[in-house]
């Protein structure tokens, strides 16, 4: 299912810009676009992992030297059924954290350090049981690819406000560039959401599963969405932010007008609801060995 939505993803992202190729400059702005979409299709593909790690100056934690964080890894790995991610952290106050990568064999999870700093042993195995999640439901590659495409989207429209087209006189003109320069971003911001709001109720489901722990996680979520809450100003890109555990802005923040996470209150709710059954049937699943 993910393969589809990537490949409508593609075949969007390619017509949007061939549109905006013809609207900046005719003819050869849309054949120029053609060309510029299949380059960034193929590299976000290949290398947006790699881009988003370094947007926030991501360091791998070495496994020599964390070898606690990494026996938690490697044991949920073992119970998740995919091979043991990579850990990256991310100097940041921000607490908060998201995992990457085209597919589980070049799949990261990235901690913040104030997420290290607010969580206790058990709610930090809880977030990483999540993101494990959505390594194995291959989340990871559409999410990461969409946070590319909305950087290059958002770049799209900044060209056509400053650069305008050839046709600058033309009044339709002047106009189609207008609804572009201000749909472009939001068009962006609907794509994450599509992708992201659903998958998150799965991998809260999916990662309480792996860890066995549900309450963990639903502490965990409760801590990092208040703790969010607290910064004003935060210094996550608005392109990458559908792809954290929980909503990077402040709730005061325009940018809660296009959340790409469910309510933090309906996914904590489910999460008790797994904690009260979790020695039903449905919810066995062979114990973590650490």
């Amino acid at each position: 299912m993910n393969s589809f939505k990537t490949f409508l993803l593609l075949l969007a992202i390619t017509c949007l810009f061939l549109v905006c190729g013809e609207l900046i400059a005719g003819k050869d702005g849309m054949i120029f676009a053609f060309f510029l979409s299949v380059i960034m299709n193929f590299f976000s593909y290949f290398f947006s992992d790699k881009v988003v790690l370094s947007m926030y100056k991501a360091k791998e934690l070495p496994r020599n030297l964390n070898a606690d964080i990494y026996k938690v890894v490697d044991s949920l790995a073992v119970n998740a059924k995919i091979p043991t991610p990579r850990v990256f952290y991310i100097n940041s106050p921000v607490p908060n954290a998201f995992a990457t990568g085209r597919n589980p064999e070049h799949s990261v999870i990235a901690i913040t350090d104030g997420l290290f700093k607010l969580l206790n042993d058990e709610e930090i195995k809880g977030v990483i049981s999540h993101e494990m999640s959505h390594i194995k439901n291959r989340d990871i590659a559409i999410s990461c690819f969409a946070a590319t495409v909305a950087s290059a989207i958002m770049l799209l429209a900044r060209f056509a406000f400053f650069f305008g087209g050839r046709n600058r006189n033309n009044n339709a003109n002047l106009v189609a560039l207008l609804l572009m320069v201000i749909l472009a971003p939001i068009a962006a911001a609907f794509i994450q959401m599509a992708i992201s709001r659903s998958r998150e109720y799965l991998a809260d489901e999916t990662g309480a599963k792996i860890s066995r722990d549900p309450m963990s996680l639903a502490n965990a979520l409760r801590k990092l969405s208040a703790g969010n809450e607290k910064i004003k100003n935060s210094p996550v890109n608005p392109a990458t932010a559908h792809m954290f555990i929980v909503k990077p802005f402040s709730s005061k923040n325009l940018q809660h007008l296009f959340s790409t996470h469910p309510p933090i209150e309906e996914r904590i709710k489910r999460l008790e609801k797994m904690a009260q059954q979790v020695n039903d049937e449905k919810y066995k699943i062979p114990k973590v060995i650490y």
